[in-house]
């Protein structure tokens, strides 16, 4: 009875105690202690972070803080924006230009705003391994620049993926060279879209060419903080370490060109060399033909 006892405090047991042996006893219900209910656990806060790193928060905080920057400081215009495709997976290939460049944030800003569709970036290595700018970097769509990575975004997940097949070749060529299309590589965006089973998408950028210009390098500085390259451009020279972040304001014009298909068979191991490089040559002089048709057409530098 001791442990009935312990086990039930609040019930008297004493009247119990003197009906044993009484035939009726084992007949009543014996009360249950119910245990009190735990308090409920607070609501698990999820994170909008995707397998990519990108946040939609992150990338709608970006989108309010670069919107005046895109609208009111570049001015962008958009010809052909019909060839973006609504639905499905699409490479877009575009120009690269600018020591620090602008035009990666204003295609994906015009892409996410007007179309509604999220944007994600190849970009190489370099911008993930660095402090604070890695991980912003990511959460902004940022995604390392490799096959395996792009194959995915396109083919298993159907997304809008950008990409500047000349690397920092472009980023890092003088204003002398300005407009000048370096090689788009060795074709490899080409053979992720032919096994992605996807098109090309080029664009043709004018206007980054002159928000940053590149007067010239410093080799010694670049090997110093283990950079592609170190850029001394006309920023500096007329902000002076403002000019490291302030962009002239140059007049963006975005030309949208027809898809490019490719009639192959999807996710095969291998694809012909020679053609891989003569679609690569062949998009890399859409997308030249088309500066030079949008520069014969500008009448001013600051006001297109």
């Amino acid at each position: 009875m001791e442990i009935a006892a312990a086990a039930y405090p609040d019930v008297d047991l004493t009247d119990i105690d003197s009906r044993i042996g009484d035939p009726g006893v084992g007949r009543e219900l014996v009360p249950i202690v119910r245990p009190v209910s735990a308090p409920a656990a607070p609501e698990v806060r999820r994170s909008d972070v995707d397998r990519w790193g990108r946040s939609e928060r992150f990338r709608a905080l970006t989108r309010r803080v670069f919107d005046p920057i895109y609208t009111h400081w570049f001015r962008v215009e958009w010809e052909g924006f019909e060839h973006l495709p609504d639905d499905g997976g699409a490479l877009l290939v575009a120009n690269h230009a600018g020591a620090i460049p602008p035009d990666a944030p204003s295609i994906m800003h015009g892409i996410e705003k007007d179309l509604g569709r999220p944007v994600y970036g190849l970009a190489e290595n370099l911008f993930r391994s660095m402090p604070v700018v890695g991980t912003l970097w990511s959460r902004s769509g940022g995604v390392a620049a490799h096959p395996d990575n792009a194959f995915r975004l396109l083919h298993d997940e159907e997304q809008l993926v950008l990409v500047f097949p000349e690397g920092t070749k472009a980023t890092g060529k003088l204003y002398s060279d300005r407009y000048r299309l370096r090689r788009f590589g060795r074709g490899g965006f080409v053979e992720i879209a032919m096994r992605a089973g996807v098109p090309v998408i080029p664009i043709a950028v004018m206007g980054a060419e002159e928000t940053m210009p590149v007067l010239f390098k410093s080799p010694r500085a670049a090997k110093m903080l283990n950079l592609p390259y170190f850029p001394i451009t006309a920023n500096m020279l007329a902000f002076g370490p403002a000019g490291l972040v302030a962009y002239f304001p140059a007049k963006f014009r975005i030309r949208v060109l027809p898809p490019v298909y490719f009639d192959v068979a999807p996710n095969q191991e291998r694809y012909s060399r020679s053609r891989v490089m003569e679609e690569s040559e062949r998009i890399r002089r859409m997308v030249q033909d088309a500066l030079y048709d949008m520069l014969r057409k500008r009448r001013s530098v600051w006001f297109g």
